[in-house]
């Protein structure tokens, strides 16, 4: 076996130009794919995180009865005593925080303008309202005892041109069917650089909320974050009760871990394809090494050496391609990953319904996906070394010696 490699070396080595950019190839392709998988790993990463900061949770308990498509306001849809629910909540060990929150559909006009928004009535003392609050732009955050201020998303007071002290009309769906209307002063302009979101969403004090829509007492959900994300299934069979319905961050992001999904398919075709195109260049690389080298092949197989030797000759020089074009493919794919995240890769607005991307996307390297491909491209490597073994293999040695001329 050292000496097949032996042999690899210095035949790799006859045309040094050629082997380079045959690693290099190879090298290129893979710094692209592990670039592209760090990308995507890394948007889909801060979607769900975001997702679950923002809205979902690590766990939510709902009414049994509540359809979230539907943003139902009925009493028989809604937590009674929450506050008394999230304190039950908060007590279990695992548990970081628990809070009651009310959604509602409501209409922001201003002038001539309005815009279809979601309503959210939070505790504003509780720590899950950090993302808010850490991104306040201008203005200050909510107070519990705040009955006519109201939060705004950057988008959203940027398309209907509001700053913060602005005087604004609320309509709001309420418990009875109706729709309640009352002026509202812009309190703070936040952002959590998740447009969508930003766009759409509304933030009052949770007993102004109740208020306004007739829901006294009540809330729609408790918002729950847990210390750890993996205890979430024992936690949610502990909470687990014939009154309401327990659900999970995976329930609650069930379009984000299908697009998850479908996406890692969507990459393994694309690994396949870029590396089989790569491929191409390291067999073209040993079939001309092979023509250039009938003669040799021809004497070697005169002296006795086997077939299989001479295969195993040809997998060595392939496998060190392989290895060489991996190894500055390792390199590349990390100066590549580097510079993308120094300031990420801004998308604006641009978002997909259901799932809250963010702003800007950075790479995020996920080492299962590193192994993965960097096997991936060891074994194409190899493969690509099998035609050319083959035609070396099944050389006739007299043949071979005139050349490959008969």
């Amino acid at each position: 076996m050292i000496q097949l490699y032996k042999m690899a070396i210095r035949e790799l080595g006859r045309n040094r130009r050629r082997s380079f950019f045959s690693s290099l190839a190879l090298a290129i392709g893979l710094a692209l794919l592990l670039l592209m998988a760090a990308v995507i790993a890394g948007e889909l990463r801060q979607s769900m995180d975001s997702s679950i900061k923002l809205q979902s949770g690590h766990l939510q308990v709902r009414a049994k009865t509540y359809d979230e498509n539907k943003t139902s306001l009925a009493w028989e849809d809604l937590i009674e005593n929450p506050d008394q629910v999230a304190a039950q909540v908060a007590s279990l060990a695992p548990v970081q925080v628990a809070t009651p929150r009310l959604y509602a559909s409501g209409i922001v006009a201003t002038g001539d303008n309005s815009l279809g928004v979601r309503v959210f009535g939070i505790d504003p003392a509780s720590p899950a309202n950090a993302p808010f609050q850490n991104g306040m732009l201008s203005g200050e955050f909510l107070k519990a005892d705040d009955i006519q201020g109201i939060l705004v998303g950057q988008p959203l007071a940027d398309k209907l041109g509001l700053n913060t002290g602005d005087k604004v009309n609320l309509l709001v769906n309420t418990s009875n069917g109706d729709v309640a209307q009352q002026p509202f002063f812009i309190r703070g302009i936040y952002t959590t650089h998740t447009p969508g979101f930003d766009q759409t969403t509304v933030f009052m004090p949770l007993a102004k909320a109740q208020t306004i829509t007739q829901t006294q007492n009540h809330a729609t959900i408790i918002f729950i974050l847990l210390k750890d994300r993996d205890q979430t299934g024992a936690v949610a069979n502990a909470l687990s009760t014939s009154q309401y319905q327990v659900v999970t961050w995976e329930q609650s992001n069930s379009l984000l871990v299908q697009f998850n999904q479908f996406s890692r398919l969507y990459m393994a075709i694309l690994y396949l394809i870029i590396l089989a195109i790569v491929a191409t260049v390291i067999i073209n690389t040993l079939i001309m090494s092979v023509f250039e080298r009938t003669r040799e092949i021809g004497i070697l197989a005169a002296i006795g050496m086997r077939s299989s030797s001479i295969m195993g000759m040809f997998f060595a020089e392939s496998s060190l391609l392989g290895a060489g074009g991996i190894l500055m493919g390792l390199v590349l794919g990390w100066i590549g990953i580097s510079l993308f995240n120094i300031n990420g890769f801004s998308i604006g607005s641009f978002g997909v319904t259901g799932i809250p991307l963010g702003d800007t996307i950075y790479a995020y390297v996920v080492p299962a996906d590193v192994i993965t491909l960097t096997v991936l491209a060891f074994i194409i490597a190899l493969l690509a070394g099998l035609y050319p073994a083959i035609l070396a293999a099944r050389m006739e040695p007299v043949e071979a010696l005139r050349g490959g001329k008969k």
